[in-house]
């Protein structure tokens, strides 16, 4: 049976769908003891779609958003203003209009009780929509309020908060996150209305920097609508642990009232009261422990860990002394706490992802995989589908913070200075906790590489760079030829034994990290030196260029070589454009058999990779080919392709060559330049040698993942092959130990997997911090030099300056490269490479010295900026902007 009107008192979280997320939290607050909510009814989802089937026009108007984008804004508003206008013009059935009389009448009985008596029937009417403040989705906002509404205008305000769900914004929110407008429907409250003294919002957590030990409080004279609209600037409280920890009073000139016929007013605050508090400090300490009652019944029962608490976003207004609670809704904006216990301190985490440039959501079986192999490196923990190393423990020690803001400054400077702000806190040290150390766990590792880095650099021999990477490809192989005649709990124990000793495969032989050794520091040595002596800068960038040996590199230029061959070839060309992934290679070779062959051996080598490789689940290039055709064309439109992938890298040596001949002569003619000299030549001599093998342990990673994944595939095929899965993608949700159960007893929780596809969707709309705290609280970093003015600060990482279009890219396959682009975007990790042949410049967001893009430019000759805070957000696609790869800084030219 239909309920059109039901009072907040009486729903429940099964009324969800026809009183909506504001309706429901009402319904909860009005249960909570000791919490004061205005007494309501509220008129039902049933209504409104009754009303709605019975205006003929709106079907047809409804078929005129199909199809609309959010950026056709102008086509957006039209539809939505005739939805609305329709909505407006409604009638009401006799037997919704009867119900909402006698719900009307029976809330009248309570005026005259308390801060009602001055009520005088006007009422406070707001939209609930079913989608609307859920712990996973926020609408705040999208959808009208009408505060002090007379009885006889009641209906006709339900009506118009009906045709609120179709709002420019709420139509354009709903199409920008793939929510069909019919299956959305949309509740009203109403309530009567409270006169208040005053009115604001707070926070049980601060929504600002994330601390979940925080309440903070905003508060304004009368009602709330004044600070919504931004007419006055509200007074700020800071709460922490029942005492107040900071006050901003607000220059408060105006306060919005009541007006006597109905609606809301502006009125002159006295110039007495002005700046005077809105709350005493008793009343900020009484509504802190309001919204930590309210966070309570909201979080899970017993929680007293901040992971499991729901931080509230909640509406109050006070009158006659008395708090009274509008709206609770959670704070969806904040990112997640790690799961696990930090009682013993406060805990410091750095992002993983941000140190290996892949800064998006991982899958939880790429988490499980990415875990066993970094779990060497330091305590690993989830957050936000992100994985987070514990720092804490090494914070605690000089050496360790030495070791730390060594390394974070040239892989994230901004990660450093976050550290280094919150190193500034006053006795900070003795509240931090303990957890593994990952310099610790590397001590007597990291001894033995500088030995052998020592004994190599002393012996001057680097022959065994080629005996290494002669050893992955040998280990590869074999991999495959085992992994290949393996299947089901065989094949999982064969994966984790592999697993298990993957760090010992990639590190343990004396040379490898040796050589990584010799690397890092002869790039130091250079860089330094040639400044004292020389007072140059950038000199190594130069030096950089055309690497032997560096398979990243080599690979960009391979596809190069592919544009080049292709592009002379108008059926391959045409093909390329219409390709699908399922026969990639058998429509190729019936369009251009040259084209496929020379495309089955770049596939080969480098089928294995993808962006965000480090996710096992990421689809491979071997998997999607038609994800490289974008970079093809890159390559074919871009600048630099009048020679091929051989001819620009002989031409980067030839330039790095005389780079260093030319050091090498002007040291020389320094006071004790022969010294100086022949270190310097050496020094060169072992950079150039050993800087293409950085990239060798992170390539036999990734093809090592790329067999696993062969494997992973093939049971994932059988499982859906038999019903247990409902696709080979359902894996990619469960941890490597719950798929290998899966497989062993073929049943699978189909209900756990679509509970995290909801979570991971979620989980992808963030950004995740580079470095939190176990109170949740975000630590920012900031470079230390300036920049001009206007201008965007990063790290110089490859010098020069450029001026040219910002190509804003945020996912590989959407690259649409032309000449002169300046490539924008969040990361690259070696899977973008082949764009660097095509572009001018590279601005990121994430990135520092050592890391893949800045070791990419520099070979390739391109300046960049890493580390550029929202890049992507505060550079448009398509402006025209200068790249100082020499300062570290961007400048928006148009």
């Amino acid at each position: 049976m239909r309920k059109y009107v039901v009072a907040i008192e009486d729903i429940s979280s099964a009324d969800l769908l026809s009183a909506g997320g504001k309706g429901l939290n009402l319904g909860k607050l009005t249960r909570m003891e000791g919490i004061s909510v205005p007494p309501g009814i509220c008129v039902t989802t049933d209504a409104y779609r009754k009303v709605a089937d019975s205006i003929p026009a709106l079907s047809d108007a409804l078929c005129r958003l199909d199809g609309l984008r959010g950026e056709d804004r102008e086509e957006v508003s039209g539809a939505a203003l005739r939805i609305r206008a329709l909505f407006e013009n409604a009638l009401f059935p006799g037997d919704i209009a009867s119900e909402i009389a006698k719900a009307i009448d029976k809330l009248k009985t309570k005026l005259g009780r308390g801060v009602f008596r001055s009520s005088q029937n006007f009422f406070a009417i707001r939209s609930s929509a079913t989608a609307e403040d859920l712990p996973d989705t926020s609408f705040a906002g999208q959808h009208d309020t009408y505060l002090n509404v007379p009885e006889e205008a009641v209906r006709s305000h339900i009506l118009r908060c009906w045709g609120s769900l179709f709002t420019d914004r709420a139509v354009t929110y709903r199409i920008r996150n793939a929510i069909d407008h019919r299956q959305v429907a949309i509740a009203v409250v109403v309530q009567l209305m409270v006169f208040p003294q005053a009115s604001g919002i707070l926070f049980t957590a601060d929504p600002l920097s994330g601390n979940r030990k925080t309440t903070v409080i905003d508060a304004g004279f009368g009602l709330g609508e004044a600070m919504v609209s931004g007419i006055v600037s509200a007074d700020n409280y800071h709460v922490r642990d029942g005492e107040i920890t900071g006050k901003t009073i607000g220059a408060k000139t105006l306060k919005v009232v009541p007006a006597e016929k109905g609606g809301t007013r502006e009125e002159a605050i006295p110039d007495e009261q002005q700046k005077s508090q809105v709350l005493t400090d008793e009343q900020i300490i009484e509504l802190c422990r309001i919204g930590r009652e309210i966070e309570k019944n909201y979080s899970e029962p017993g929680a007293a860990s901040l992971n499991k608490r729901i931080p509230q976003d909640i509406e109050w207004c006070l009158s006659d002394k008395e708090f009274f609670i509008l709206q609770s809704r959670p704070i969806t904006t904040l990112f997640p706490l790690p799961e696990g216990s930090f009682e013993d301190g406060l805990h410091v985490f750095v992002c993983s992802g941000h140190m290996q440039m892949m800064t998006d959501v991982i899958l939880p079986l790429g988490l499980s995989f990415y875990e066993v192999i970094a779990g060497k490196l330091a305590d690993m923990i989830f957050a936000g589908g992100r994985l987070y190393m514990d720092v804490s423990s090494d914070m605690r020690s000089w050496y360790g913070r030495k070791t730390l803001f060594y390394t974070f400054g040239e892989t994230d400077s901004l990660v450093r200075s976050a550290l280094e702000s919150l190193l500034r806190r006053k006795g900070i040290l003795k509240r931090l906790g303990k957890s593994g150390s990952w310099i610790r766990s590397f001590k007597w590792d990291f001894f033995n590489w500088i030995w052998n880095a020592l004994k190599i650099y002393l012996r001057g021999d680097l022959s065994g760079v080629e005996n290494s990477v002669v050893r992955y490809d040998a280990m590869v192989t074999a991999k495959r030829a085992k992994f290949e005649a393996l299947s089901g709990t065989a094949f999982f124990d064969a994966l984790e034994a592999d697993m298990a000793g993957f760090y010992n495969e990639i590190m343990s032989f004396k040379e490898d990290a040796a050589y990584l050794m010799l690397w890092l520091y002869s790039h130091v040595w250079l860089r330094k030196n040639i400044k004292k002596w020389l007072g140059e800068e950038q000199a190594v960038d130069i030096l950089s260029k055309s690497v032997p040996g560096n398979p990243t590199s080599e690979m960009g230029l391979a596809l190069l070589d592919i544009a080049l061959l292709v592009r002379g070839r108008p059926a391959a060309v045409d093909y390329l454009r219409r390709a699908r992934d399922g026969n990639f290679l058998e429509g190729l070779r019936e369009a251009d058999e040259e084209a496929a062959k020379v495309f089955s051996v770049f596939l080969e080598k480098y089928g294995m990779r993808c962006s965000g490789e480090i996710d096992i689940t990421k689809p491979r290039w071997d998997e999607r080919p038609t994800s490289l055709v974008p970079m093809i064309e890159a390559c074919i439109k871009g600048s630099g392709t009048e020679h091929n992938g051989a001819a620009r890298f002989e031409h980067g040596r030839i330039e790095a060559e005389t780079k260093a001949a030319d050091l090498i002569e002007r040291i020389g003619k320094l006071p004790g330049g022969r010294r100086k000299a022949k270190k310097t030549k050496k020094m060169i001599s072992i950079w150039r040698g050993v800087s293409g093998f950085r990239e060798h342990p992170k390539f036999f990673m990734i093809r090592c993942f790329g067999v696993y994944k062969e494997g992973l595939l093939r049971e994932a095929g059988r499982l859906a092959q038999k019903g247990v899965i409902r696709e080979r993608e359902d894996i990619f949700y469960l941890t490597l130990e719950e798929l290998r159960e899966t497989v062993r007893v073929e049943r699978a929780d189909l209900g756990v997997i679509a509970k995290r596809r909801r979570e991971y969707e979620f989980f992808e709309k963030l950004t995740p911090p580079r470095v939190m705290t176990s109170e949740g609280e975000i630590l920012r970093g900031s470079y230390e030099k300036g920049a001009p003015r206007g201008a965007l600060a990063g790290m110089a990482v490859s010098a020069g300056i450029v001026e040219g279009t910002a190509r804003v890219v945020l996912r590989q396959e959407d690259a649409d490269i032309r000449d002169g682009d300046i490539l924008v975007t969040p990361f690259t990790d070696p899977s973008w490479t082949p764009l660097f042949v095509s572009i001018k410049g590279l601005v990121t967001e994430v990135g520092g010295q050592m890391t893949h893009g800045a070791v990419i430019t520099r070979e390739y000759g391109l300046p960049a900026v890493v580390g550029v805070e929202d890049a992507t957000k505060k550079i448009e696609d398509g402006q025209k902007i200068r790249v100082n790869g020499t300062e570290g800084w961007v400048e928006i030219l148009s």
